[in-house]
């Protein structure tokens, strides 16, 4: 099925319809007793073939309403309200947002698969390993027992793990991080181009996470796939990324290359972030955390809505929202101060100075 192409994005790498996968507007609300939360609010970007996006931000910033949304698993109460999933396979494009339900089993998993948060939960707890890889592929082709069982063992092995162990096992009798390495093993299993990843080293020991981060990068040179990397954790993010896009209550605030985002940041939240982090040559009292929480998603603040939060916040920033503008080759920012950030982004974060009002 082919579909309309999308909209050019200036600090997107190359053409929109060279892209695996392009997102464009879209917007995501949950139906609540109090009203409706706002999780994605016109979001954009693109994954290129082989390339990898990370999306980084504080908790119940949009980051897995995004990832479930891309592939049409949202809870009951949720609805995708506008926007386009545009994917594209040997000459073909087609609208994710569209797909009937044999089209759309035939995406999840085989185009696009997701290895979820918590492994524990993943799994179906009275079935063995064996059994949950046999029924993960005979949902979507074909296939015998041997069969399944030959490709689950030579993947099993890619990640690490003794097929011959594993594949009896039930999940309760696997570690944590052995879980996390089945579950990887599983989105591989019909080959998909596009691989989300949410928080996949979530509760694991910091040895654990190495394995996984190792794991990850030398699958994705030997396989060439595309991920989505969802994870507050900023090191990891950074590890595996080409690219980076820093989330705030339900919108992209600001995208970028690695070096771009972690070495100059042009937004106060994404260097507020960076500045939280600890570094390997500094110390302790160079830390400082961004004042404040998140905004309520459902009754949001006039303006930016970080500007509650924000030591470069002017009148204009309490009264408008900034789109995402392109400031840079592949760099984006939506923020009205961003050369504001730049000249002062050496400042301790209670040292920095809001902007002459009508500064741009």
């Amino acid at each position: 099925m082919e579909t309309t192409p999308t909209r050019q994005l200036p600090w997107s790498k190359g053409q929109a319809r060279y892209a695996l996968i392009s997102v464009r507007d879209m917007h995501i609300e949950y139906w609540a007793e109090r009203g409706q939360v706002k999780a994605v609010r016109g979001v954009d970007f693109d994954i290129f073939p082989g390339e990898s996006l990370s999306l980084i931000g504080e908790s119940g910033s949009g980051k897995t309403t995004l990832g479930l949304g891309l592939i049409r698993l949202l809870v009951k109460t949720a609805d995708i309200t506008r926007g386009q999933v545009i994917y594209r396979r040997n000459g073909v494009e087609q609208d994710v947002l569209k797909l009937d339900p044999d089209g759309l089993r035939h995406f999840r998993w085989q185009e696009c698969a997701m290895v979820f948060q918590a492994a524990q939960s993943a799994f179906n707890p009275v079935l063995r390993i064996r059994d949950q890889m046999y029924e993960t592929v005979k949902a979507h082709r074909p296939a015998t027992r041997a069969e399944v069982n030959a490709l689950a063992s030579e993947l099993l092995e890619r990640v690490q793990l003794e097929p011959s162990r594993v594949l009896r096992a039930y999940p309760h009798e696997l570690s944590g991080g052995m879980r996390q390495r089945v579950l990887i093993a599983m989105a591989l299993l019909l080959n998909p181009p596009l691989i989300i990843l949410d928080e996949p080293t979530t509760a694991l020991d910091i040895l654990t996470q190495r394995t996984i981060i190792d794991l990850l990068r030398a699958l994705q040179n030997d396989l060439n796939f595309a991920m989505m990397f969802i994870s507050h954790d900023l090191s990891l993010a950074a590890e595996l990324a080409n690219h980076v896009a820093t989330m705030y209550a339900g919108r992209i605030v600001e995208y970028g290359t690695v070096n771009q985002i972690f070495y100059e940041p042009r937004h106060p939240y994404t260097l507020g972030l960076i500045r939280a982090v600890p570094t390997v040559t500094g110390g302790f009292e160079d830390l400082s955390s961004i004042a404040g929480t998140p905004p309520d998603l459902i009754d949001l603040p006039p303006g930016c809505k970080f500007h509650l939060r924000c030591p470069f916040a002017t009148r204009r920033c309490q009264q408008e929202e900034p789109d995402l503008i392109h400031i840079g080759p592949e760099h984006a920012a939506a923020c009205f101060y961003w050369q504001e950030v730049e000249r002062q982004a050496d400042r301790p974060w209670e040292e920095i100075k809001a902007p002459s009002e009508g500064d741009v």
